[in-house]
């Protein structure tokens, strides 16, 4: 991979994982449009490793607060501290994970196609801008019921159709469930964490199997710049969010979409 490459590609996972426009249907089509080369699994891995950094090192304090609280409740058998929450984050990602399992070479094949991304990205782009006019805005992440976090955690299972974006699909839930912004993109944070390291642990294995060479220049640029364009994103999109809503992403989906649909229809 060339240098350039190597920056645009992992600029793009860094900036697009945690905002709701779909970061493995720019990783798809960046390199269709530009008529690169696919940029290989071993690239794929280290930029989700690199995402994965940057969200745990983000919210490290919450991490070691529910993991604490989620071993204590499980010693005491019943609620400490934070274990509510950390319970809904193991709950909701099992969805995620056995569909996952069952559906992945559907995923990898059939749904990649630019089309299947393009309606994805128009169709859950229109309902991310419903749940932010509708949502009631009223709860954070705390006061999250046990039957809207497995709502969550099913819409998050959705996002294994590109284009759809785990991050956008999984705050539109949190949204419609009556979340506010904040407490929705916080949750979505969170439900990442075991998301990114699923599928980072399942393309490992992969890669492995494949034995395939790697390019270690390119694999230690691409971790760095995705770990720190992460960091700077989840920062700043939190800082923004309730001044700026989710009306500029919506706009930017349909966009996106309908560019697709003209080019590949």
């Amino acid at each position: 991979m060339l240098f350039w490459q190597i920056v645009v590609l992992a600029l793009v996972q860094g900036l697009t994982e945690f905002l709701p426009i779909s970061s493995s249907a720019h990783l798809i089509l960046v390199p269709v449009l530009s008529d690169w080369p696919d940029q290989g699994l071993a690239f794929d891995v280290v930029v989700h490793l690199g995402t994965l950094t940057a969200v745990v090192w983000y919210f490290r304090k919450d991490v070691v607060q529910l993991s604490v609280d989620w071993t204590r409740s499980c010693v005491k058998k019943q609620t400490v501290g934070e274990s509510r929450l950390a319970w809904l984050v193991i709950i909701g990602t099992i969805p995620v994970g056995a569909a996952g399992l069952l559906l992945h070479d559907m995923v990898d094949n059939v749904f990649r196609s630019p089309l299947v991304i393009a309606w994805a990205t128009i169709g859950f782009g229109l309902l991310l801008g419903a749940a932010d006019y509708l949502g009631k805005h009223i709860h954070n992440e705390h006061q999250l019921s046990w039957k809207n976090g497995i709502i969550i955690g099913f819409a998050q299972a959705v996002a294994l159709i590109p284009g759809t974006s785990r991050s956008g699909i999984t705050m539109t839930a949190g949204l419609f469930t009556g979340l506010t912004r904040q407490a929705a993109a916080r949750f979505s944070f969170l439900l990442s964490i075991p998301a990114i390291l699923m599928a980072g642990s399942y393309k490992t294995l992969k890669l492995i199997q494949q034995g395939d060479g790697v390019e270690w220049l390119a694999i230690g640029l691409g971790y760095v710049l995705s770990a720190v364009s992460a960091y700077v994103c989840i920062h700043y999109f939190l800082k923004m969010l309730e001044k700026i809503g989710m009306t500029p992403f919506v706009i930017y989906r349909l966009a996106q979409g309908f560019i697709l649909l003209y080019l590949f229809s």
